[in-house]
């Protein structure tokens, strides 16, 4: 038994994240003292921005009747994906209420938060399956208020595919902002006048590291690092689609992990010969950014047994898993640490991304070990209420003012004591030894 690497990564995720931190604190720290006029200050220096922030009603019905009819269908198609899961999910919470002791009724409610913040990143590329994925599944959870922040696009407004998006899945504000100014704006309430409550979205390093850091002020997804990829395969997968997958994701960014984790060595060595010649096949952009990621981050790994292949991916915890092997519900049973699992040849990571319906916004560096992808979850509480008897109060107050003394807690004790005192004139208790010091 064993595990040996044909391919190793040269770097981690995590080697790439330090740079960020003091670049953002002081974007944060300039944003809080200033407001406002900070925002639009690095709007203009960092996307080439001064027009207006808030996107207006008639612009964004103007905008959306330009974008052609077949993308808005796929669109629509998309997000109706994405809202009937976020939907069904939301149905899978319930509140309720028990008697947990004569007297003692206890209970749950399930309520959404009141505002959340969307952030769909712009740059090379229009992000819009990255608007829908917040917004879409923020409404199903019923949200009130969702402000959508994206940058402008090469130096013009926001991508039209992209306003369309927001607007379509349902987005009450939508803001023409990028980076750290995105999300500090919406952490603050700038422009708006709503302070988000919980904020999401993927970014680069430096949108990652501002919602790290905003943490505790606002909610967030998840702490977010370059995108993922593993496979899991055996020796009935088929290489070349092996490799075709390992690729499309390693063109996410120069910092993107792609990795291999097989039970047979011919087919890890197929693999390895197929993906520079994929990667070559792509244009420049594609091609630089997963030849990168590929030399960088790539790894292939070779186990002798399943359990093995298993155990290593629940360590790695990628946020995307997809399993090309023999017996998929057995490994749907056996693995537990993915942010979104992609069982069988038939379905990949792009369909996750795009069109199928569960959330694209997933844990990364190892965080899948504790933690989901983004879901109406994420913008939901989970609120407990309590009430109870006069008789109730009397067991419960006597072993409260009894633990409450054992803690050395004197005024939480006498919070009983003087309950049962007024419900109970005359009658003793055994309320423990009073803390005398």
């Amino acid at each position: 038994m064993g595990v040996s690497y044909l391919k190793q990564a040269s770097k981690t995720p995590q080697t790439e994240t330090a740079t960020a931190q003091k670049v953002v604190d002081e974007m944060l720290a300039e944003i809080a003292a200033n407001g406002e006029a900070a925002v639009r200050a690095y709007a203009s220096k960092l996307d080439g921005w001064d027009a207006e922030v808030v996107i207006g009603r008639d612009e964004i019905e103007r905008r959306s009747a330009e974008v052609p009819a077949a993308v808005r269908r796929d669109i629509d198609f998309a997000i109706d994906q994405v809202s009937a899961f976020a939907h069904e999910q939301r149905r899978s919470l319930h509140e309720f209420e028990v008697e947990l002791h004569p007297g003692v009724t206890a209970g749950q409610r399930v309520l959404p938060v009141n505002v959340a913040g969307c952030y769909a990143p712009a740059g090379r590329y229009a992000h819009i399956a990255s608007a829908y994925m917040g917004v879409a599944t923020a409404k199903a959870a019923g949200v009130g208020t969702v402000i959508a922040c994206s940058g402008p696009f090469r130096g013009g407004p926001m991508h039209p595919y992209v306003l369309y998006a927001f607007a379509r899945a349902g987005a009450d504000v939508i803001l023409t902002l990028g980076g750290v100014q995105a999300i500090a704006a919406m952490a603050y309430g700038l422009f708006t006048g709503r302070r988000a409550d919980v904020i999401v979205g993927p970014g680069n390093k430096f949108v990652a590291e501002a919602k790290r850091t905003l943490f505790g002020r606002v909610g967030i997804d998840v702490f977010a690092g370059p995108s993922e990829v593993a496979v899991i395969a055996d020796d009935s997968a088929d290489p070349a689609i092996v490799a075709s997958d390992l690729v499309g994701q390693a063109e996410h960014g120069h910092e993107s992990p792609a990795w291999l984790f097989t039970t047979s060595k011919a087919l890890a060595a197929e693999v390895m010969r197929r993906v520079p010649l994929l990667i070559e096949a792509l244009p420049p952009i594609a091609r630089d950014a997963a030849g990168a990621a590929w030399r960088d981050y790539g790894e292939v790994v070779v186990c002798d047994t399943r359990d093995e292949v298993a155990a290593l991916s629940d360590r790695y915890a990628p946020e995307h898993l997809e399993v090309h092997a023999r017996d998929l519900d057995g490994w749907l049973q056996r693995l537990t640490c993915y942010g979104s699992l992609f069982l069988g040849e038939e379905t990949t990571v792009a369909y996750g991304d795009k069109a199928s319906g569960p959330n694209h916004v997933l844990p990364t560096k190892g965080a899948a070990r504790y933690s989901g992808g983004l879901s109406v979850h994420k913008f939901m509480k989970t609120l407990t209420w309590q009430r109870m008897t006069r008789e109730a109060a009397r067991d419960i107050g006597e072993v409260t003012a009894r633990i409450s003394r054992l803690e050395g807690m004197e005024a939480h004790a006498r919070t009983a004591d003087d309950r049962l005192a007024k419900y109970f004139p005359g009658q003793r208790f055994e309320l423990g030894t009073p803390v005398d010091a």
